[in-house]
């Protein structure tokens, strides 16, 4: 896991320090891209397929939601995100339920215990929680498909919580583009998880 956790690192890094460092350029070339016919389109099958990889590769996910509410707007940009958050958690929730329990410690690493305690106390709102807290995220979705929970709970819980995850992304990009500020995107971008994380504390306790 903590090779995983340095991969994301520097992925994130690699998304963060050209910006800093060429800003202008970036944003010279993103309007001149978003100009060109089906810019749009492509963009949006991107950032839902980035979204939709995240069960099993370290996309940092948050900064894709809020980036397609930047590059698409509000409505465009949640629908992008809510459709490959929905595609990601039925890859996952069917790789966890054809899973070994080899596999699954794979895949969930070291929070098979601390995710199996939350959902035998809360149930599916311990899923709904997780859906905003990196690596929990991924894990109690897997651990939902290999512990058998009801598919159409599963998919209701799930519809819902991305539903509110990419509207609150995306809202946050759009706003960001409206005042010119890409910190305050970023700023969105990492308060959102760590809200899930204090909620995923608080359940936990």
């Amino acid at each position: 896991m903590a090779g995983w956790t340095v991969l994301g690192v520097v992925l994130l890094a690699a998304i963060l320090v050209p910006f800093f460092l060429w800003e202008e350029r970036i944003h010279a070339a993103t309007s001149a891209f978003l100009r060109m016919p089906h810019s749009r389109w492509l963009i949006a099958v991107a950032l839902g397929g980035l979204l939709a990889a995240d069960i099993v590769l370290p996309v940092p996910s948050s900064i894709v939601n809020t980036a397609a509410g930047s590059l698409l707007g509000f409505w465009a940009g949640a629908a992008s995100s809510w459709a490959g958050l929905m595609v990601s958690v039925v890859v996952g929730y069917f790789l966890g339920w054809g899973a070994s329990g080899t596999a699954l410690r794979r895949l969930v690493g070291g929070n098979e215990a601390r995710v199996s305690r939350a959902a035998a106390r809360h149930g599916h709102w311990a899923l709904a929680v997780f859906r905003a807290v990196p690596v929990l995220a991924e894990a109690s979705v897997v651990l939902a498909g290999f512990n058998r929970m009801p598919f159409r709970r599963f998919l209701a819980t799930c519809a819902l919580s991305n539903l509110g995850l990419a509207v609150t992304y995306s809202a946050i990009g759009a706003y960001a583009v409206d005042g010119g500020s890409f910190l305050l995107a970023f700023a969105g971008a990492i308060c959102v998880p760590a809200a899930g994380m204090f909620l995923a504390r608080r359940l936990r306790a």
